[in-house]
C-alpha cells in the first residue's frame, strides 16, 4: 500500500506570523512532533543525523542515526526513500509507505513519510507516522474475512448435499410452511407422482394438491399434528390420482419459523411410519459440530461421533451413562447454570465455556441448548469448538490490560490463581516499561523510582522477556 495525499486542499493559517510569535523553539518543535510518531534530521547525504520520537520504539529507530535513510528500509522501498530525497521531484506535499527493517526480529514495521527540505536543500527533516496498528487492523480484517469465506463455503457445501439428498429419496416427500400450509420445497418423487414439472408446485398451498373431499380431513390432520408429535398418518386422495396415499406430518423449526416435513405413503415405496426420526438421527450423527443429549442428572444418553472426537474418546458407546460434567466446563457449575437457564428460558445460545477431553486438553467452547419436555425431561447440547477461530484471528503486538468483562470471561477456564497472576503480571510489566520510558532507559533510576534493587529489576525485566544486557547507569 502505497498512500499519496496532496496538501492542496489545505486551508493555512491567514497571518501564521502572528499566530506563531509567542511560541518558543520548543514549543515548536513539540508541535511538530505531534504530527507523527518519527522526526528525522536527514543531511544532503541522506544519512539521519538526529531523531525525536513520539513512540515507544527507541531500541528500533536509534539504529538508524548514522546511517543511510534509504539503508534502513526494504528493498521495495527504496524507490520511494530516493523520490523523497530527490529535490527535484517535487513531492514534499505527499505521504509515502515505507517499510523499515526491524532488526533481527524480521518483522518490518510500515511507517508514512512527509518530507520538509530547508531553502538551501542541505538538510530535511522527515515526518514519520507508524502504521502498525492500522496494519493490525487489517490483517485481523483480513484474517476475519477469510473465516468468513470458509465458513460461507462449507455453509454451501452442506446445502448443496441436502439438496442432493432431499431430491433423491426415493418416496415423496415435501417441506410446507405450517402458518399458511404453502409449500416451500418438494423432491423429484413427488412431482413425478403427481406427474408434474420439477419446481411447479414451490410455492403453491398444500390443500391444491389434496381433492376437494379430502381438504377438511387434512386440516384436521395438521391440528391434530400440532398438538401431538404421535398423530397417525392420514389417508387422502391426491388430484389427478386415482386411489388414496396416506400423509404422515412432523414439525420443525428453522430460522424461527415452523414447517412441516410431509412423508407421503403411495404404497409403491418402503416409508418407515417414523422416517422423520431417521432423518434427524442420520442428521445428527454426521452434523461437523459435536451434539449430545443427557437426562436430568447429566448422563448421556445419545452422543454423535464430533462429540467424542473433541473429547477424545475411541467410541460413542463408552460414552453413554457418563456424566456430562466430566467433559464440559466447570463441573457441576456450567451445566448447572445451563440447566436453570433451559428450565427458566427452554432454549440458551452461544453459552461460552470449555471442554475437557480424556487426555487432558482443553477447547474452548459455544454450546446452545434446548430441553425437550417429557415425563423425565432430555436436555440437548450443541457445541460448536471455537479455537480455530480464535487460532485464525492474529493476537496484537502489546495486549493492553483486561476489563472486568474480560477477566470475568476467563472464570471457569482458568484457576483464579492463574487469572490473579497474569492479571499481576500484565500490571508489574506495564508499570517496569513506564518506569523505563520516565527515565529514559535508565535502570538503576527506574529501580529506584519502583522502589527495587537493581538485582531485583533485571530479574523482572528478564523474566517478562524485556531484556537483560545492563542499562543506562
Amino acid at each position: 500500500m502505497d498512500i499519496r495525499s496532496s496538501g492542496g486542499s489545505r486551508i493555512p493559517f491567514s497571518d501564521p506570523d502572528a499566530m506563531f510569535a509567542g511560541f518558543t523553539r520548543d514549543e515548536i518543535i513539540e508541535l511538530a512532533c505531534c504530527a507523527g510518531d518519527f522526526l528525522l534530521a536527514i543531511d544532503e547525504n541522506g544519512i539521519v543525523r538526529d531523531l525525536a520520537l513520539n513512540a515507544n520504539d527507541k531500541g528500533l529507530a536509534s539504529q538508524w542515526i548514522g546511517k543511510k535513510w534509504v539503508d534502513t528500509v526494504t528493498v521495495e522501498s527504496v524507490a520511494k526513500i530516493e523520490q523523497l530525497l530527490d529535490p527535484y521531484y517535487g513531492g514534499e506535499a505527499e505521504w509515502r509507505q515505507v517499510n523499515h527493517l526491524h532488526g533481527d526480529e524480521g518483522e518490518d514495521v510500515p511507517v508514512s513519510y512527509r518530507v520538509f527540505r530547508s531553502t538551501d536543500n542541505r538538510s530535511t527533516i522527515a515526518v514519520g507516522r507508524d502504521l502498525r496498528a492500522i496494519s493490525a487492523l487489517q490483517q485481523r480484517l483480513l484474517k476475519t474475512q477469510q473465516s468468513m469465506e470458509r465458513d460461507y463455503l462449507n455453509l454451501r457445501q452442506t446445502e448443496t448435499r441436502y439438496r442432493l439428498l432431499f431430491d433423491n429419496i426415493s418416496y415423496p416427500v415435501l417441506i410446507a410452511d405450517a402458518d399458511n400450509l404453502q409449500i416451500q420445497q418438494a423432491n423429484r418423487a413427488l412431482h413425478s407422482l403427481i406427474d408434474a414439472a420439477p419446481g411447479s408446485i414451490d410455492g403453491k398451498a398444500l390443500t391444491e394438491l389434496v381433492a376437494p373431499e379430502s381438504r377438511e380431513k387434512l386440516l384436521g390432520h395438521v391440528g391434530a399434528a400440532s398438538v401431538s408429535s404421535s398423530a397417525e398418518p392420514v389417508e387422502l386422495r391426491l388430484i389427478g390420482l386415482e386411489g388414496t396415499v396416506k400423509f404422515a406430518m412432523s414439525a420443525f423449526r428453522q430460522s424461527g419459523r415452523q414447517y412441516w416435513l410431509i412423508n407421503i405413503d403411495d404404497g409403491q415405496h418402503e416409508v418407515p411410519a417414523r422416517q422423520s426420526d431417521r432423518y434427524v438421527l442420520d442428521a445428527v450423527e454426521k452434523m461437523p459440530d459435536a451434539f449430545v443429549l443427557t437426562d436430568e442428572k447429566h448422563d448421556i444418553v445419545v452422543a454423535n461421533r464430533s462429540f467424542a472426537e473433541l473429547v477424545q474418546s475411541a467410541s460413542v458407546e463408552q460414552l453413554v451413562g457418563v456424566s456430562l460434567s466430566r467433559f464440559v466446563g466447570r463441573p457441576s457449575i456450567d451445566l448447572g447454570l445451563l440447566k436453570k437457564q433451559l428450565k427458566d428460558h427452554r432454549n440458551v445460545r452461544n453459552f461460552g465455556s470449555v471442554v475437557n477431553d480424556l487426555n487432558g486438553g482443553v477447547e474452548p467452547v459455544e454450546i446452545s441448548a434446548l430441553m425437550i419436555e417429557r415425563e423425565k425431561p432430555l436436555f440437548g447440547y450443541s457445541i460448536r469448538a471455537i479455537g480455530r477461530r480464535e487460532r485464525d484471528l492474529p493476537t496484537g503486538g502489546r495486549e493492553l490490560p483486561r476489563s472486568v468483562e474480560q477477566l470475568t470471561e476467563l472464570i471457569g477456564r482458568k484457576p483464579l490463581k492463574e487469572i490473579v497472576r497474569e492479571s499481576t503480571d500484565l500490571i508489574e510489566r506495564m508499570c517496569i516499561e513506564a518506569a523505563l520510558a520516565h527515565t529514559s532507559d535508565n535502570r538503576a533510576s527506574a529501580a529506584e523510582i519502583l522502589g527495587l534493587s537493581r538485582q531485583s529489576l533485571y530479574s523482572k525485566l528478564h523474566r517478562h522477556g524485556l531484556g537483560n544486557l545492563p542499562g543506562k547507569e
